[in-house]
């Protein structure tokens, strides 16, 4: 597997400015295999396997697979919340590469659901904008000050990277601003880094004032300030009042029932940012804190870019993955979500489907079978091989020039598969709940 080029990651920056205007970015890559894994103890062995589903030959796989009752503790909670059952809250943790840093998809997932089950919370959110084109649908978030470190970014550090990826460290010049443009939320949580000198924030909502939270601490560890505003708010601040602190985002919510769909987007990210960069130890912390339903892992676009990757050293990162969220999270359902299709020019007027696509998708679906995980085809359900051709050549277009990035509309055909998919799942386990 080739280092990643400078003058390549030069002409990506570039890109990445001009797709700011219509919020996409090109895709980045996996680090150079060479890079040292995060130390910790090896993976937890995965569950025993259950029978691989029966298909008839010449039966085409299907698009979803939910065998063996591998979402079966995700559908428990989310028939109580759909039951209305008091404070029956699900919450969704969804990683993904770039298009999930801009909410493409997961937004429409998000909206379909909470149209369904209630709106418990926007989720988790990162205290600035790592990249121009991060977003969430229907927030505004602006920050100053921060200076952020991606785990994505490859350079490991110390390996704390909260929940999801980004370590921010600001003094007393840094501050946020979050406005939900369509709710208001009355329960919110500061993530941080407690550490030896660690300074202070002051949260507001809609400014009335929430409380100071000092980040010190004896030794480094993660640290959360949960906070009940005394109404519901559309607008949440914070400002870095004492010192020096280093935070990882805002969650926001309210009582449920209803549902939570965090989307933990890293830019350029590959699966390997759980293996090489994330320190596993405080990684599991913060899912634990979390106490998600369901985990989403949705990589493989990135690593697309690197064939010998894929066929010789994938399949071990990503069986290496899953035993990690295995290890922290022994009751939560994983759902293991391909990538979308992702074209290449093979010709002055022709686009294909890259090879290395079809060969992710295989690997993942064999993962997930072996570790008790559900699994999501996204390249199938958009249309299988050939799709960003048919999608680019569609009017209006479903995709962006770079042939990764679905524009909105085509972000919500695949939203909307997906959810279509999780209820018949839902329907299915409650059938089974009552024989």
């Amino acid at each position: 597997m080739r280092d990643f080029p400078l003058h390549t990651g030069l002409s990506i920056l570039t890109t990445g400015a001009l797709l700011f205007a219509i919020r996409l970015v090109p895709a980045n890559v996996p680090p150079p295999e060479n890079a040292a894994p995060r130390s910790g103890p090896a993976p937890a062995a995965a569950p025993a396997s259950a029978p691989a589903p029966i298909i008839k030959p010449g039966t085409p796989p299907p698009l979803f697979d939910d065998s063996a009752g591998a979402l079966d503790n995700f559908y428990r909670a989310l028939a109580r919340t759909e039951a209305r059952d008091a404070g029956a809250v699900t919450r969704i943790v969804h990683y993904g590469d770039s298009p999930t840093t801009a909410d493409l998809i997961t937004g429409d997932v998000r909206a379909l659901l909470q149209a369904k089950f209630g709106d418990a919370g926007h989720g988790f959110l990162l205290v600035a904008k790592p990249w121009a084109w991060y977003q969430h649908t229907g927030v505004q978030l602006s920050g100053s000050g921060w200076k952020p470190l991606p785990a994505s970014r490859f350079i490991a550090q110390d390996g704390l990277f909260g929940l999801a990826g980004v370590s921010f460290t600001g003094g007393t010049n840094a501050s946020t601003r979050i406005r939900f443009e369509k709710s208001a939320y009355t329960n919110f949580e500061l993530w941080f880094l407690r550490q030896p000198g660690g300074g202070s924030v002051k949260l507001t909502a809609d400014g009335a004032p929430l409380g100071i939270v000092d980040t010190s601490g004896d030794t480094k560890g993660p640290g959360y300030a949960a906070f009940d505003a005394p109404a519901a708010a559309s607008t949440v601040e914070l400002h870095v009042t004492q010192g020096k602190v280093r935070m990882f985002g805002v969650s926001a919510g309210r009582a449920g029932p209803g549902l939570v769909y965090d989307t933990l987007g890293l830019n350029g990210a590959s699966v390997t940012v759980f293996t090489r960069m994330f320190n596993e130890h405080h990684w599991a912390a913060e899912l634990q804190h979390r106490n998600p339903d369901l985990v989403i892992v949705n990589y493989g676009t990135n690593e697309a870019d690197f064939p010998d990757f894929v066929d010789k050293q994938y399949e071990k990162e990503l069986r290496a993955a899953i035993g990690r969220l295995r290890t922290a999270l022994q009751q939560t359902s994983l759902l293991i979500m391909s990538p979308m299709d992702r074209g290449h020019k093979t010709g002055p007027s022709q686009i294909a489907t890259m090879p290395t696509i079809p060969r992710i998708v295989a690997i993942q679906r064999r993962v997930a079978h072996d570790t008790g995980c559900g699994f999501f085809d996204t390249f199938q359900a958009m249309g299988g091989d050939g799709t960003m051709a048919r999608w680019y050549a569609a009017q209006p277009r479903l995709v962006s020039a770079d042939f990764i990035h679905p524009y909105p509309a085509g972000g919500k055909i695949i939203a909307q598969v997906i959810v279509r998919e999780l209820v018949s799942g839902l329907d299915r386990y409650k059938t089974r709940a009552i024989r």
